[in-house]
Parts: C-alpha cells; structure tokens; sequence
C-alpha cells in the first residue's frame, strides 16, 4: 500500500502542473492541510518535504510553502515520468506507434542489463513519439516477463506504466539513469526524422519496483534539439 505522504504528494504535484496552484500561490497551510487530508502533521510536513525536494515549492520562513515556476515541456531527470504524463503537458499533437512487440530470449547484453540469469523470458518493445507531426523519440524497452505477463500491444500503445501500477497493482518507485550523446545508429535514422543532426540524446534507464526489484532496461532516443533535460537541485546544508 501506497504511504500516505506519498500520496498528498503526488495530489498536490498533480494540482501544481494543472495549474490549481499556479506559480507564486501560498499553499495551504499546514493547519488547513491537515483538514483537507485527515492525516498527521508529521505526514503532512513529509508531503510538504518531498514538494520542496522536487521543485514544486520553496517553503519560506513566515510566509509559507511558495510554488515555484515549473517548466512543462522540459524532461525531467530526477523524476519517473511516462511518456503519456509528458504528453499531457504538452500544447501540440503527439502520438505513439508500436514498431515492435515481442517476447524475446535475451542476449547476454540484455541479460546482463537486467542481471538476469539463464533463458528468463522478456518483452522486447520499441515505440516511436510523434510529436507535432514528426517522429522525435524512439523508446526501446526490456521488460521481465514475468512481472507483466499479461502486457498487449495495445497496453504499450497507451502506457505500460500505467497497466504496471493501476492494473497490477504494482508501485514503480526509482530508476538508475545514464545520459549520453551518441552517434545515431541506422536504425535511429530508419525510425526518427533526424535530418541533418549527427547526434541524438540517450536516456538509459534501470527501473525498480518499490521492493527493489529491477524489472525494466529502458533505451530513449531523442533528437536533440526538441527537448531540454532539467533537474531540480537544491543545497542540503
């Protein structure tokens, strides 16, 4: 079961980018927060911890917690976000389009990735991103079979994340993640429209559910010039 805190978070989070609270507003106090979630203080100030640690807010001393300016087309770094989440943040039309979907045995490089031993079964899938009327990611996924036996085509067409932590009842909770400029291979420019460009972003990702179980290697593709990748930091004294 989800903790509570994380929950408050991911409401007021939620409420943040839809514009509920816009930037500047003083969020509810904690007092008023406390009446509006039928939860602790400690739980509450928890929330509160994780929106200021995310970038959400700036909590100010006799003022309160402040929003903060949140980029909505930018790709976040920290944080575990699926493509259709991003989507829905963005002004233009996008679409998805399923290249492949299979289960598959491994080769060592995936073994290895997923520290998977013997002929444990996986799905292969890769997915290109439409966005504005051309195709700008390529997401090519690894997932352990068994953690979603039941996955379809038409699941990775809308959202696999949401299959996992709705449908399975499963709660995605971190992921490793390496950033690189490489050379595009031939099938980036089979897949993407890349023009000109002579690089293309890589975003590689280690996913785990919350009892550590690594369940996902994830490979996105991006044409450089169509996104920033953005991080929150903050200095922890």
């Amino acid at each position: 079961m989800k903790k509570i805190y994380l929950s408050i978070y991911e409401d007021i989070a939620y409420k943040i980018e839809g514009g509920d609270y816009q930037t500047g507003d003083i969020l509810p106090s904690e007092h008023e927060l406390l009446s509006i979630y039928h939860t602790s203080r400690e739980t509450i100030r928890k929330a509160l911890n994780l929106l200021s640690e995310h970038g959400y807010i700036q909590k100010i001393q006799g003022k309160g917690s402040v929003v903060l300016d949140i980029n909505k087309v930018s790709f976040p770094i920290s944080g575990l976000v699926s493509f259709k989440e991003l989507a829905g943040k963005m002004a233009g039309p996008v679409a998805t389009a399923v290249q492949t979907f299979r289960d598959i045995t491994p080769g060592r490089g995936i073994r290895t990735k997923l520290k998977l031993s013997g002929e444990t079964p996986v799905w292969e899938i890769k997915r290109v991103r439409r966005i504005e009327g051309e195709n700008i990611i390529l997401d090519k996924d690894y997932i352990i079979k068994e953690t979603a036996p039941g996955l379809t085509e038409e699941i990775c067409q809308n959202s696999i994340y949401e299959y996992i932590e709705h449908t399975l009842g499963l709660t995605i909770s971190f992921a490793k993640k390496e950033i690189t400029v490489e050379e595009p291979t031939q099938e980036d420019r089979d897949l993407l429209d890349l023009e000109d460009f002579s690089s293309i972003v890589v975003v590689k990702n280690d996913v785990y559910l919350d009892d550590t179980t690594l369940f996902q290697y994830t490979e996105s593709r991006h044409r450089p010039d169509k996104f920033k990748f953005v991080d929150f930091a903050r200095r922890n004294r």
